[in-house]
């Protein structure tokens, strides 16, 4: 039951994007297509789930082992630019047209506040290994969900006659802020 209040929690009530406010970048670059934004969120999932197992074991065991907890940020950085790396490398190679279809957003994940924000907040809410792939899991699929929304609303929003002065960015973050204010409906849940 633990795990599916975290994943729950993680995905809808405490999404990033839209109730922490990580991750914003590609949220708002990587949203205007829905292809492109299901398939930067599954890399993004897949990011975060590796790095919150490789952030709790590394913490655990060497960091707090050796009473360097002061190197954790640091440390974070560095393993979740070596993951991107190697998701990077994967893409290229399973599929070319996923990876010129990213372009530019997949080497973003490495600067994505919320997959550091997640390997910080793991630290912080102190959990097992197990939860913590369950939380790193269910941040990708609310970033994927909130990415997926916020596509399908722009998508129709090319349709729409939006008024000169809104048109692109500030529509985009109009309807960004409704959104983060629908997600906030959730935060009595649990």
């Amino acid at each position: 039951m633990n795990l599916i209040l975290i994943f729950i929690s993680a995905a809808i009530i405490n999404n990033y994007v839209l109730v922490s406010f990580l991750g914003i970048c590609p949220f708002i670059g990587v949203s205007k297509k829905l292809g492109s934004a299901v398939s930067m969120g599954m890399a993004t999932t897949f990011v975060m789930t590796i790095t919150a197992a490789v952030a709790w074991l590394l913490n655990k065991y060497i960091l707090i082992g050796l009473h360097l907890e002061f190197l954790q940020i640091v440390s974070f950085i560095l393993v979740i630019a070596s993951l991107v790396q190697l998701v990077e490398m994967f893409i290229k190679k399973v599929s070319r047209p996923l990876y010129d279809a990213l372009g530019i957003f997949l080497p973003l994940i490495t600067t994505n506040c919320a997959i550091l924000g997640l390997a910080l907040f793991l630290v912080m809410k102190q959990y097992n290994f197990t939860e913590s792939i369950v939380f790193g899991f269910a941040s990708g699929v609310g970033f994927t969900l909130a990415l997926v929304i916020m596509a399908g609303i722009r998508e129709e929003l090319e349709l729409a006659e939006v008024p000169e002065p809104l048109r692109g960015a500030p529509i985009t973050l109009i309807v960004a802020g409704c959104l983060a204010l629908a997600f906030m409906g959730f935060s009595g849940l649990i």
